[in-house]
């Protein structure tokens, strides 16, 4: 088995902030899903790479996850890993269910070591999370190209990506910051 036929990983998140400040603009609540095939050289959640690290997913804690959006001062829902699009069990239920409830009135991150491109032609369902995203944080950590300070991402090859504009168009869309 390869990355890319990773769809679904074993079914556990590593943790879930309510109140996140730097996983994306404004107070953000964010999810980071359990297992990460790239195991990106110094990545910076490396306990969240393996499948099984953290606990269970579960509807009570998508519940949680959903409460935890609802104040007004919350912009969005943010995704993190681990590697979002190897957890599609989890991730896809929760886009949905955060789409259910707030439709465009908040934002939803997601950070993915993929590239866009691959993403957008996938043919197992890693194109259907992609469609439901605002904002991509694409590309691996590539630990040579680690730049301090960075908005929203932690080396340089990696893009902010305005996700819907892109999929407008064709092509690639940086998100302003």
């Amino acid at each position: 088995m390869t990355i890319l036929n990773i769809i679904n990983g074993q079914g556990y998140i590593a943790k879930i902030e309510s109140q996140s400040f730097v996983d994306g603009e404004g107070v953000r609540c964010s999810l980071y899903v359990s297992g990460c095939p790239f195991a990106c050289l110094n990545c910076y959640n490396k306990a969240a790479q393996n499948f099984k690290y953290g606990e269970k997913f579960n509807d009570e804690i998508l519940k949680e996850i959903i409460e935890n959006c609802e104040p007004d001062y919350i912009e969005g829902l943010s995704i993190l890993g681990g590697e979002p699009f190897c957890n599609l069990d989890i991730t896809l239920k929760c886009a949905h269910a955060f789409r259910q409830r707030f439709g465009h009135e908040k934002t939803l991150w997601v950070w993915t070591g993929f590239l866009f491109e691959y993403l957008r032609n996938d043919q197992y369902q890693r194109n259907e999370l992609l469609k439901n995203i605002d904002v991509l944080v694409d590309g691996p950590f590539i630990h040579h190209l680690y730049k301090p300070n960075l908005p929203y991402k932690g080396s340089l090859n990696q893009r902010v990506i305005d996700v819907q504009k892109s999929l407008a168009s064709g092509r690639i869309h940086e998100y302003i910051i």
